[in-house]
């Protein structure tokens, strides 16, 4: 039972090792590009009454 545990752990840490390898190149985008689209979308909204 001890090793069935054991074998769990270490394939736990072994796979988010994997997923952050995979993931490292990913580029994130900046809040400065979320905030012009979020500001773009609210701009286009037909049922707002400005």
């Amino acid at each position: 039972m001890v090793w069935l545990m054991i074998l769990l752990a270490v394939g736990i840490i072994v796979g988010n090792l994997m997923l952050l390898k995979h993931t490292a190149h990913i580029k994130m985008p900046s809040l400065k590009d979320k905030q012009q689209r979020h500001q773009d979308d609210l701009e286009d909204d037909d049922w707002r009454d400005d």
